[in-house]
């Protein structure tokens, strides 16, 4: 059996996070609702009458989705950005507290809060996000010494 590599399954945690981030940020432009609105109704403005909510979980998710899944075109993938995994559990409480105020993105912030678990076991175990995507990190070589 093989190794379970935790920064790939992170990545299609949070891969499924920012699609599902994107779709509800889309809902939320026609049924704009925060979702904690049965305990306060303080929150009605950061959705209605200006977007402010729904805008900025747009483009939080597209950034998730550009950060997690780089295209070649962009040429991401081969930043310090790209392979750190102290920046994405920086980003991604962000990501998962606008998430979790909008009502539609309730499930992708709690898909965030899975997936920054799960970079954060990998983290603590000393993995390291490949330069390449999807791609498997390169053994050490062993120097024989000579006596």
């Amino acid at each position: 059996m093989g190794k379970l590599i935790k920064n790939h399954w992170a990545r299609l945690i949070v891969l499924t996070a920012a699609l599902y981030q994107i779709a509800a940020a889309l809902s939320g432009f026609f049924w704009p609702k925060i979702f904690w609105d049965f305990l306060t109704t303080n929150l009605n403005p950061a959705v209605r009458p200006i977007p402010i909510l729904q805008i900025l979980n747009l483009l939080l998710g597209i950034l998730a989705f550009a950060w997690e899944w780089p295209l070649p075109i962009f040429a991401f993938a081969e930043t310090a950005m790209h392979r750190s995994i102290e920046a994405r559990l920086a980003v991604y409480p962000l990501s998962a507290l606008a998430a979790l105020l909008l009502y539609q993105g309730t499930n992708p912030g709690i898909y965030y809060l899975l997936g920054m678990g799960v970079y954060f076991w990998g983290f603590s175990e000393g993995e390291v996000v490949c330069p390449d995507p999807w791609s498997l990190p390169r053994r050490r070589t062993q120097q024989v010494g000579r006596v």
